[in-house]
């Protein structure tokens, strides 16, 4: 259950909230719903940024730990929403990191959700930690017309997720080379379940999205198609003189 909290993204990321809706949801026959659109944040044009997160790219080609540690908070970093309680003050920020986002586990899976994260141009403040930036930004939409859709699906916010693009390709069936029949625009999708192999840390990140369209239709989105608004993020900082740092990681979950 402890990977059910872990990585993004695709974040690559985001993958183990997305996994939650199909390990904890009953699977309900798909019904309409009204569709709320969504407003995707801005790219950071910060360059010092920019230039920090192709660095944090690199890095995660050449996985070099140490020049990772170089890259996080010294000081202060944090771990939030830590489910399996593994963040360990006493130890050095990047070993912290390091666990949270299961950096050597599966011949190094963690590297890859940092390029995945790296890969994030939009970022957010964090309101309870003044100076803190997180990714993935989350969309803009409408609060009530939201609520109104999971009151009227009886979902939570597991059960709901988001594309990446503004028009995603849905097909009959979770393949490569299958029959299109639908695309996905920028708003929420009922999020069904998944197909593909479920044996790997990060659950999600390898697996066709299963959804059910707006008219009900079910259809199937390749791997890495979808986020969810309780992603994983990573968080950063710009202290005055090193520039900026790996500042924290929030899990994602409901």
């Amino acid at each position: 259950m402890r990977h059910c909290f872990s990585r993004l993204i695709f974040i690559a990321a985001s993958w183990a909230v997305v996994s939650m809706a199909a390990a904890q949801t009953p699977v309900r026959p798909p019904k309409p719903y009204e569709p709320v659109a969504i407003t995707r944040a801005a790219a950071s044009d910060d360059a010092t940024f920019i230039a920090f997160r192709a660095a944090l790219t690199s890095l995660a080609k050449t996985r070099i730990y140490a020049e990772l540690a170089a890259l996080v908070l010294g000081q202060g970093f944090f771990w939030d929403r830590d489910f399996g309680q593994q963040f360990d003050p006493r130890k050095p920020s990047v070993d912290n990191l390091a666990a949270a986002i299961f950096l050597e586990k599966a011949n190094g899976i963690g590297w890859d959700t940092l390029a995945a994260f790296a890969a994030l141009d939009a970022v957010e403040p964090l309101e309870s930690r003044p100076g803190v930036i997180c990714a993935p930004a989350r969309p803009a939409f409408d609060g009530i017309a939201y609520s109104r859709l999971l009151d009227t699906t009886y979902t939570s916010n597991i059960d709901w997720a988001y594309p990446r693009a503004d028009e995603t390709p849905v097909y009959a069936t979770p393949r490569a080379g299958g029959v299109k029949v639908a695309t996905v625009g920028a708003h929420f999708v009922r999020l069904i379940g998944f197909e593909g192999p479920d044996s790997e840390p990060a659950p999600g990140r390898n697996q066709w999205a299963r959804i059910a369209l707006p008219d009900g239709q079910p259809g199937f989105v390749p791997p890495g198609s979808l986020m969810s608004i309780n992603s994983d993020r990573l968080c950063y900082i710009k202290e005055m003189v090193a520039g900026w740092r790996i500042a924290g990681y929030i899990a994602g979950g409901n």
